[in-house]
């Protein structure tokens, strides 16, 4: 494991049984509270360059997707695209429902926005729900879509999600450790 893995990982807490039973969080707060820099060389490492070279706007999912997409689009100066909760956003909003690993939701966007190269951010990538519906927004929308850059992927947890994905972890590279 490289050095960055191991520092990113020593920075996440692992919450067993959250938000309920069988669940396993990822708690990101302890990295997001000083390794801002790290975190976003990491982010951008991750995503080929020519793609950010391309990219107009990045579509943060909420929550932590907003953090994580915030980063990136100051950084290289472009465009943020959020995806919220149902009801969260003035309309016209595109929206599409989907499951999650422990229930239903629905998620929006603003219809109202020109068609632009995009690239999805979020942090987790679990069974998949998300990222599917996200993805049938962006294309619903007429938004090119040129990959997902994920912060942690579970690849046990889920299959092909017909669009390419980066991330800068996965639970593969774990160290062992105590957990809450």
């Amino acid at each position: 494991m490289s050095n960055l893995s191991t520092t990113l990982w020593s920075k996440i807490r692992t919450v067993q049984n959250f938000p309920k039973p069988g669940i396993c969080f990822f708690d990101l707060t302890p990295l997001f509270m000083g390794n801002i820099e790290l975190l976003t060389d990491a982010l951008i490492a991750s995503i080929p360059a020519e793609k950010l070279q391309e990219v107009d706007s990045f579509v943060a999912v909420e929550a932590r997707g907003f953090v994580l997409a915030s980063l990136l689009a100051q950084r290289l100066g472009k465009g943020l695209l959020l995806v919220r909760k149902a009801g969260k956003l003035p309309p016209p909003v595109v929206g599409v429902g989907y499951s999650l690993e422990y229930g239903m939701d629905r998620l929006e966007m603003s219809a109202e926005i020109e068609p632009q190269k995009i690239i999805i951010v979020d942090d987790v990538l679990a069974t998949g729900g998300t990222l599917k519906a996200v993805k049938q927004l962006v294309d619903k929308c007429n938004h090119e879509l040129l990959g997902a850059s994920i912060f942690l992927d579970l690849p046990d947890l889920h299959t092909d999600l017909g669009l390419t994905v980066w991330s800068v972890l996965d639970d593969k590279t774990q160290p062992e450790k105590a957990v809450a």
